[in-house]
Formats: structure tokens, C-alpha cells, sequence
């Protein structure tokens, strides 16, 4: 490498290292870092990479799953997600999100106890591998904690070294009534240790022990880690849970500035890989603490674009994009080199926190009455002043949409694939949970079993089963499967859908949502409309300016605009591409 870029390089990791551990040597602890991400010193770039829109492209769309969301009883789970990819979203999406895919205790892999192995129910590295090939892989790196049963935290426990000083501890004494938490179980947890009772540090339950940052040495283990993933074909890495990260004593323990400094240094480390390696941060957050995530074009590659989820299924519901089109007049642009992930439904429920301060009260209530009459639930977080908000709605997007503010109709077909439709035109990439591309209902049975409240969401297909529904045209599963296909497909195709093409929210009748969008060559325009209401709407061809000299057809029919006509009209939650090229 250039001395140049070498001291570019050189320099930049220490000062990051000096933000985050001021007390210890930069030069010292820089080595040490180079030699975990990079252990043979290979696979490194003479250069890093500059900020571009070169990372995705129109063709990018993600299936997010579980590696045991398709069972058989016969054949490895990973085995059957690899046929059911080949088999049915080959050329429908390119990527694929495997849920933690580890050994684990609780929280559906989020507790993990070995960071270095598949879960052996599931398969095994070459299994992943063998997907990698096929799709561009992501994975999980659940940095904020670990099982309370694994390895590390039982070596903990006993005081073993290295893992004797991994595990935040605080006292019950401490004034920890500003943190900020997802959960409303307590925070410190008391266990036994060789060196008498310690509290340590839970977020999110006590099954998933913190991990203490402030030790330079869990940085470095999920460092080897990160390259354990890069080694076997993960090229998007989900940093789960990362505002927790760094916690202080009387703060509110999120967004602190090491924690941003450390997602800073990852990026950096991303930058000068061989690899194409893209960083996604998982914050379930306000808009601003959000976006904070993309840093100056320094921290993550992509973020959860996460008010998005309650905002489409408020507007369908409602009848009104009101809300959804004031807040997407406001956002901004993703920066050079970054991109918006945008969802609808994931293994999560859907959060009701980044609507905060967009999204009325009383608007929030309705949702919640209306998805408690399609038998949906709601889990809650602790509020500083000992009260409880609610936290997500657990439900399949599905059976979300089952239902609107004045009851059931006969559009809920329709009404799920506006919802969708509109994931597919905005800025960004769009990404979609296997239960919303499968019609999934919602599975009370695994609530009851399971005694969590997320379970309804993640239902375990028996792939017999389902592959007989998906060879029926007339069952539902089949029929939206095949409806959000035809429109991903044809999406690969615009330039002006390209994740980082413009856009402009349009200024329309509540009833329709429309955002325009043009490529990067300007070539191509894209005027994307989604009735979210029951009612048939017009809209005047000059809400558009439609270039008079130019044929205008819509992509979802293939018909051409008539430009005689004063008006286009759209069925109840009707969606139209159109375009001034085919």
C-alpha cells in the first residue's frame, strides 16, 4: 500500500481509536485491530472506497427469513430455504437476509451462545456458503449481548479470562432512571460469580446479557467475528441493536458518541476490504436519532427506513396518505454512498416509536383498535416516569391489513398489495419479510406456546404444504406470491427506481400517495400513484405534467396513457407506474 494511503488509513483508525479509548495506546491497539480483521494481512485494498451510488442498483431487493422458517422434518432447514430461493424468488429478489442463524437460548436467535458456528438445526457453514453463491448474504452481528448461557457469560461468571471483564456491571444504587429501553422487565439482573454477587446489565431480558464495550477486547472479538461472516459469502452486515451499544452510568445509554465512533471505525475497516462489504444499522428510533446512523457519509451504508412500516398501514387503513406524505416531503435524500432499507413487515413487530411526533395520538390508538379486531397484539416499553407506551403491534402485515378505521371489506387483497407496492417505488431498497410475500396469517398458536408475543409473526411453513399451495393459482399464498413477483420483476427493469434515483412526494389528493421519480441519467421518469383509500379516485393529467410529445404507459398494465383523456383513474387501492419509457 502507498505510504499516502497508508498513513490515510493509519491515521484515521487512530484517532477513532482515541475517541472511543482515550486512556490506552492508539499505535498498540490499531495493530491489534488490523490483525483481527485482517488476520493473514490479505484481502486488503490499496485505496478505500470512495462514497458512490456503485454498491446497489434498480435489480436490488431483499427477502428477509428465518433459516427454520420452511420445514420438512427430513432435510436441513438451510437445505430447504436454499430449493424454496432457487425454486420460487430466483429473479424476484437477489439478496436474502438469514435471521440469526447461530446456536441460541431465547429470543428466536437473538440470545446467542457460540458466534463461531451454525446453529447445527439448521445446517452448517457450507450450507451458507452455498446460498452466498446464489444471493448476495446478510447477516447478524448481535454486538450488544450475548446468552446468558453461553460461553462467554458462563466463563464470566467463573472469572476465566478473556471473558471476566466482557459483561457490563452497574449497581442498584445508580441513577439509571434516564436509560433508555425497548423492554419493561428490570435492567440489572443479580447473579452469582466467583468473586461474590454482581448486577449486570440487560436491555433487553435477562437471558441476553450486555456486553461492555469499554473493554477493548469485545471490540476486537467482533471484529474476527465480522471476517468469520466476510469469509464465508455475508457481504451485508446487520448491526443488530447498535444504539445500546456504549453504556454510562446516568445518560441514556443510546446514541452515545463512542457508540457512532465505533460504527465509524467498522465502516472504515469496510472501506479498505477486498471484499465489497456494506454495513445496515438496526435502530428502531425517531427520525433524526435514526438517520444519525448514515453519520457524514463515515457510519453505515444503509438504515432502516422504520417509520415507514406504520405509516403505509396507517394510510390504508386511514384512507388517508396524510401523515405518510407529510413525513416523506421532509425526508432527506440518502447521501452519496447510502441508501434507505424499506419494509413493511419483519420478524419484528411493527414499531411505534419512529412515529413519535409524526403521528398523532389518537391516530396511533386507532391502529391499535383496529389490529386488536384482526386478533393482532401489542407489547409496550417502560416510560421514564414508571408508565408504559406502546412499543410495536405484533402482527403479520397480512392479516394487518385485513381491516380498515371503519371495518372489513372486500379489498383486502388489494389493500396488501398497494401496501407493498408502495415499499417497491420509493428511494432506497426495498425488502420483504417471507410471511408478507407468503400471505402468512397470524399464528396464535406459536403465542400460546411460546409465551411471546412476536411468535405471531413467525410461523414455520411445512414445505410440502406450502409447496402445494404455491402450485395452486387460486390459493392466496400463490396469487400474492405471484402479484409481488410481476411487480419486483418489472421494477429490476427502471432506472428511475434505482435506490438512489430522485424523487419528489407530489402534492396530491389525500387518497393517493405518489412520489415521481427520475434515473440518474435522466432518461427515464417515474410517476408512481397508489390509491390507499376504498373509493375510486381521478387525478388530472396535469397533477403529473405528463410531456405531451412523449408516449406514456403504465408499467403494472402495459397500457398506454390516453393523453385525450383529462384524467387518469385509479380503482379502490389501484397502483400505476407511469412511465415515458417501456
Amino acid at each position: 500500500m502507498p505510504k499516502d494511503q497508508t498513513d490515510a488509513f493509519a491515521n484515521r483508525l487512530a484517532a477513532l481509536i482515541r475517541q472511543i479509548y482515550p486512556d490506552l495506546d492508539a499505535a498498540a491497539l490499531s495493530r491489534k485491530i488490523v490483525a483481527a480483521f485482517w488476520p493473514d494481512n490479505r484481502h486488503r485494498r490499496k485505496r478505500g472506497r470512495r462514497p458512490s451510488n456503485n454498491l446497489w442498483t434498480e435489480r436490488d431487493a431483499l427477502l428477509i427469513t428465518y433459516g427454520n422458517s420452511i420445514l420438512d422434518g427430513a432435510h436441513k432447514p438451510l437445505d430447504l430455504l436454499h430449493d424454496f430461493l432457487l425454486r420460487r424468488m430466483k429473479g424476484v429478489v437477489n439478496g436474502v437476509h438469514i435471521l440469526p442463524f447461530f446456536p441460541f437460548t431465547s429470543d428466536d436467535g437473538f440470545a446467542v451462545s457460540d458466534f463461531r458456528t451454525v446453529n447445527p438445526q439448521l445446517g452448517d457453514w457450507p450450507d451458507i456458503n452455498r446460498i452466498g453463491k446464489d444471493f448476495h448474504l446478510m447477516s447478524d452481528l448481535v454486538l450488544n449481548h450475548v446468552s446468558s448461557q453461553g460461553t462467554w457469560f458462563n466463563s464470566y461468571r467463573q472469572g476465566q479470562a478473556p471473558y471476566a471483564d466482557f459483561f457490563f456491571e452497574a449497581s442498584p444504587m445508580d441513577d439509571l432512571r434516564a436509560v433508555v429501553r425497548p423492554r419493561i422487565t428490570p435492567l440489572l439482573q443479580e447473579v452469582e460469580t466467583v468473586n461474590g454477587p454482581r448486577h449486570v446489565w440487560c436491555t433487553f431480558s435477562h437471558d441476553q446479557i450486555d456486553l461492555d464495550f469499554r473493554n477493548p477486547e469485545v471490540l476486537l472479538e467482533f471484529l474476527r467475528i465480522i471476517r468469520l461472516h466476510v469469509d464465508n459469502g455475508v457481504r451485508t452486515i446487520r448491526l443488530d441493536a447498535i444504539a445500546f451499544l456504549w453504556k454510562e452510568v446516568g445518560t441514556t445509554s443510546i446514541h452515545l458518541p463512542q457508540t457512532h465512533a465505533i460504527v465509524q471505525l467498522m465502516r472504515l475497516l469496510c472501506d479498505y476490504a477486498a471484499e465489497t462489504i456494506i454495513l445496515l444499522t438496526e435502530t428502531n428510533v425517531p427520525k433524526a436519532e435514526n438517520l444519525s446512523y448514515f453519520g457524514n457519509r463515515n457510519e453505515a451504508h444503509a438504515i432502516y427506513n422504520f417509520p415507514l412500516p406504520p405509516l403505509i398501514l396507517h394510510a390504508i387503513m386511514s384512507g388517508s396518505a396524510q401523515y405518510l406524505r407529510r413525513w416523506q416531503s421532509g425526508m432527506p435524500p440518502a447521501q452519496l454512498g447510502c441508501a434507505y432499507l424499506n419494509f413493511t413487515a419483519s420478524h419484528d413487530g411493527i414499531g411505534m416509536r419512529p412515529v413519535e411526533g409524526i403521528l398523532p395520538d389518537r391516530e396511533q390508538e386507532k391502529m391499535i383498535d383496529t389490529i386488536r379486531q384482526t386478533g393482532g397484539l401489542v407489547s409496550m416499553r417502560a416510560l421514564a416516569d414508571g408508565g408504559q407506551a406502546p412499543y410495536e403491534i405484533n402482527t403479520t402485515f397480512f392479516e394487518a391489513t385485513r381491516r380498515t378505521f371503519l371495518g372489513e371489506d372486500d379489498h383486502h387483497f388489494d389493500r396488501f398489495l398497494c401496501s407493498q407496492t408502495i415499499v417497491m417505488s420509493l428511494e432506497g431498497i426495498p425488502a420483504f419479510y417471507i410471511h408478507a410475500m407468503l400471505a402468512t396469517p397470524n399464528d396464535h398458536d406459536q403465542v400460546a406456546r411460546r409465551g411471546m408475543n412476536r411468535a405471531i409473526n413467525r410461523h414455520r411453513w411445512d414445505y410440502p404444504t406450502l409447496n402445494a399451495l404455491l402450485d395452486d393459482p387460486s390459493s392466496l399464498q400463490a396469487r400474492v406470491l405471484a402479484r409481488l413477483s410481476e411487480r419486483l420483476k418489472i421494477r429490476a427493469r427502471q432506472p428511475a427506481f434505482h435506490p438512489n434515483a430522485t424523487q419528489f412526494t407530489m402534492p396530491l389528493d389525500n387518497k393517493i400517495f405518489g412520489v415521481w421519480r427520475q434515473s440518474l441519467d435522466r432518461h427515464q421518469s417515474i410517476f408512481a400513484l397508489h390509491n390507499v383509500s376504498d373509493q375510486p379516485t381521478t387525478l388530472p393529467h396535469m397533477s403529473m405534467n405528463l410531456i405531451e410529445d412523449e408516449t406514456w404507459i403504465d408499467l403494472l398494465t402495459g397500457e398506454e396513457v390516453d393523453m385525450m383523456q383529462e384524467a387518469l383513474v385509479l380503482s379502490p387501492y389501484q397502483c400505476r407506474w407511469i412511465t415515458n419509457r417501456g
